[in-house]
């Protein structure tokens, strides 16, 4: 029988007949060791009730949004991250609704909303509810935005009807379950790979510095998705805002030659991949004390230009098997990122579009173009954390025919 011992299991029970089968998923659940933790949304209260399922899970069950106890004990965003996979049985057409179009009025769409783990529905609804154009637009909206489902099932319902809108039983929501959470394939053991991520800080003065917009989220997810993948993994980060990921090797730095000198000082590597948004220009002379205003107009700062990290790894001796470059563009991303990708000497250039209202810079998704001397891959808008599993994963996979090809 496979563990669940050390997982934890956010489940969101919604507002349908199908909820009387939650009790049973609890205790599956349970006897496998995992721990869950319960969000009743208000009509699924009609149904089953919060002193059954704590006494199942022995775990307290939520249900209010604005609970200034809940909040002290476990906000609504801790509530939704802390799980390892966030279960919604039965996901009622309200419930996927809300998720396609990002609404978020209540405890349990609200954590949906805030949730950076894998989302499992299984969905339950009358047959018609299920077939209907509002409801399938919805279910391809999710399926795009990464969400799995397990089920529906066809089969008679509590209305009387047959056909698809049936829950999924419980050992098949569990095997959903298991699925997500089985420990990954770790193709890149044994692998090192560097990345760096995040802005630089080009000094003009003790006080002032030159900067961009880069949060750095892209970067750090791309670092946990290698280490999931069993990578040695060195991240090489200007400043940001942000936790270091469990099992990377964090080398902080500030300025453009700072991060070219770390990256130099950690080769050779398997791969390595820039992410950061590097300040393509310095001033050539820091002034030694804070500049003044004066009645004479501003300062003149006479600009030199940064050294190339991206084009400097890619053609020094150590050379990374794979090197792969990030373009932000706010126009013409594909034909800009092909020039790049040429002058850089690069085996990838990760495009997107950072203009003005992307929401890419600080945001969470991204839509990101690959770029290769094959050609263009578009891919759809996703959450930086899928961006970084698949990016990674495709990266591993192009590594295998290079190690198999070196024996």
């Amino acid at each position: 029988m496979t563990s669940l011992a050390g997982k934890s299991v956010l489940l969101i029970i919604g507002g349908g007949i199908a909820a009387y089968k939650a009790h049973e998923l609890v205790r599956l659940l349970k006897t496998r060791g995992a721990a869950v933790r319960i969000i009743l949304t208000k009509a699924a209260e009609q149904f089953v009730t919060p002193l059954s399922l704590a006494a199942l899970s022995g775990e307290k069950v939520y249900t209010a949004l604005f609970s200034l106890t809940d909040e002290v004990e476990m906000g609504h965003i801790q509530l939704s991250r802390s799980a390892d996979v966030v279960v919604v049985a039965p996901a009622t057409a309200d419930l996927m609704a809300k998720m396609a179009n990002g609404l978020a009025d209540d405890l349990a769409s609200t954590a949906l909303l805030a949730t950076d783990k894998r989302v499992l529905l299984a969905p339950a609804m009358n047959v018609r509810m299920w077939r209907h154009a509002a409801t399938e637009r919805n279910t391809a909206t999710l399926k795009h935005d990464g969400v799995t489902f397990v089920g529906p099932n066809d089969g008679e319902m509590a209305c009387g009807e047959f056909g698809p809108g049936r829950m999924a039983e419980p050992n098949e929501i569990l095997t959903a379950i298991l699925d997500m959470l089985k420990p990954k394939a770790q193709p890149l053991a044994g692998k090192k790979v560097v990345i760096t991520a995040g802005p630089t800080r080009e000094p003009i003065d003790p006080v002032r510095f030159i900067s961009n917009h880069s949060s750095g989220k892209q970067g750090y997810a791309i670092a946990m998705a290698a280490v999931e993948l069993g990578a040695e993994t060195v991240l090489v980060s200007g400043p940001v805002s942000l936790a270091i990921p469990p099992g990377v090797q964090m080398m902080p730095v500030e300025t453009a030659q700072d991060m070219l000198e770390t990256c130099e000082g950690e080769m050779p590597a398997d791969i390595a991949i820039f992410t950061a948004a590097v300040a393509d220009w310095r001033v050539a002379s820091e002034a030694p004390e804070k500049l003044k205003k004066s009645g004479d107009g501003p300062p003149t700062l006479r600009l030199t230009e940064n050294p190339d990290i991206l084009a400097t790894i890619s053609r020094s001796p150590n050379r990374p098997k794979i090197v792969v470059g990030f373009a932000a563009e706010t126009e013409r991303v594909s034909e800009y990122a092909a020039r790049k990708l040429k002058s850089k000497g690069c085996d990838l250039i990760v495009a997107n579009d950072v203009s003005k209202g992307s929401g890419v810079f600080g945001g969470d998704r991204n839509t990101v173009h690959l770029v290769t001397a094959s050609g263009v891959e578009d891919w759809p808008q996703m959450s930086k954390d899928e961006v970084a599993r698949r990016l990674m994963e495709r990266l591993a996979q192009m590594l295998v025919p290079q190690q198999k090809v070196a024996k």
